[in-house]
């Protein structure tokens, strides 16, 4: 006898017909919660039609694959030509948020065996997440991200949508990249904020705007990320876990070297922490919570482009447009966020000032050398500024 932790619960309609099943099928023998009992009762291996999948309904109330095996089910999952994009995302968040939980759940005990095991399940997300979006650009992840419902606890939500971000603008910054960078891009966005498990939930779930007490508390997050990354000694097969502590570390850099925690600027940021930083932010403006309304994605570029040079790479920036196939803004100019505006914090209302100067078109964009994993010294003055 299995406990029901073990397994987890598929829907009939998203189970693979027609091709050898790479995963068993289980159901609930037992109507006693307590004395939960797990039988198989089709085996890995087997081909499957509509009508057994028929049959199945009539006679289960419910089927569940082992958790052993749930990469394999959403590889299958990925890449099932019946099931719609936006069924096919539903069951891969709520995966990802099943690992994420692993973390971020205040009754959880924190081990490097969590941080090891959480991490390959994310890992196993992420893969999943980038065989359905293969030709997405920006524009139709966004539109996907619209489609799903949203978490009560922002921290999952954000993370995952941040991820998506990701791996569609590191594919189209670099269509050629192999499919281990396209991971560690996606699965960085999806770690990024992995310091704030040390965070108070009071604080990361505040929508209101935060105490100069308390933002001192959340600046803290990519320091306690980059320190458990580098005390687990963990070892993942197909992690990187040096360029995932450089994401975690490093996005909230700023490219003029305004940000934090060490002041850094231009390439001398990990590449894939700038991807992080604009997937971040566009997310942060453009998904609909209940605490406020989401931006279109018109006005939401355009609020970007103030930020341009300043908090987020040119170049990225560029190729983050024309990913959403506009080409020119449309959107009003005629607002700002602050310096110190941070995407990873839910707000109640987006906090817009006035725009403070006129940037010049000409020069928004410009080109500044990439090096993935790698640093690369410029003439940037590294001297640490006023955080933003």
């Amino acid at each position: 006898m299995e406990t029901k932790q073990s397994f987890f619960s598929v829907g009939f309609e998203l189970v693979l017909r027609q091709r050898p099943l790479p995963y068993d099928l289980y159901i609930n023998s037992s109507a006693i919660v307590e004395r939960e009992k797990f039988v198989r009762i089709f085996p890995l291996g087997g081909v499957l039609c509509d009508a057994d999948l028929k049959e199945f309904k009539r006679k289960y109330h419910q089927l569940y694959v082992h958790e052993s095996q749930r990469d394999s089910y959403l590889r299958a999952l990925a890449k099932n030509e019946l099931v719609s994009d936006t069924e096919k995302t539903k069951v891969i968040k709520d995966s990802a948020i099943h690992y994420l939980n692993g973390l971020f759940a205040p009754d959880k005990e924190y081990t490097t065996e969590v941080l090891a095991e959480s991490i390959e399940g994310c890992r196993e997300s992420v893969e999943s997440m980038i065989d359905v979006l293969e030709d997405y650009d920006i524009s139709k992840v966004q539109k996907l991200i619209a489609d799903l419902s949203f978490h009560d606890f922002y921290t999952y939500d954000h993370s995952i949508n941040v991820s998506m971000y990701c791996i569609s603008l590191f594919r189209a910054w670099k269509p050629n990249a192999p499919r281990n960078e396209i991971v560690m891009a996606g699965l960085g966005g999806l770690l990024h904020d992995l310091g704030k498990i040390k965070i108070p939930t009071r604080i990361i779930n505040n929508p209101g705007k935060l105490s100069d007490e308390d933002f001192s508390v959340i600046k803290k997050h990519p320091g306690y990320g980059n320190e458990l990354i580098q005390e687990s000694h963990c070892d993942c097969e197909g992690v990187d876990f040096e360029v995932i502590r450089r994401i975690v570390y490093e996005h909230h850099e700023n490219f003029n070297g305004t940000g934090y925690p060490q002041g850094i600027a231009g390439v001398n940021i990990h590449e894939l922490a700038r991807v992080t930083a604009i997937a971040d932010f566009f997310d942060a403006i453009t998904t609909k919570r209940s605490y406020h309304e989401a931006m279109n994605v018109d006005d939401a570029l355009a609020v970007m482009a103030r930020a341009v040079g300043k908090k987020i790479d040119p170049t990225l920036f560029k190729i983050f447009t024309e990913s959403v196939n506009k080409l020119k803004f449309t959107g009003k100019t005629n607002r700002e966020l602050p310096e110190d505006f941070d995407p990873c914090q839910p707000h109640d209302v987006l906090p817009f000032q006035p725009i403070k100067a006129e940037v010049k078109r000409n020069d928004l964009f410009g080109k500044e050398p990439t090096n993935f994993g790698k640093v690369k010294t410029q003439e940037t003055p590294n001297k640490k500024k006023k955080a933003a």
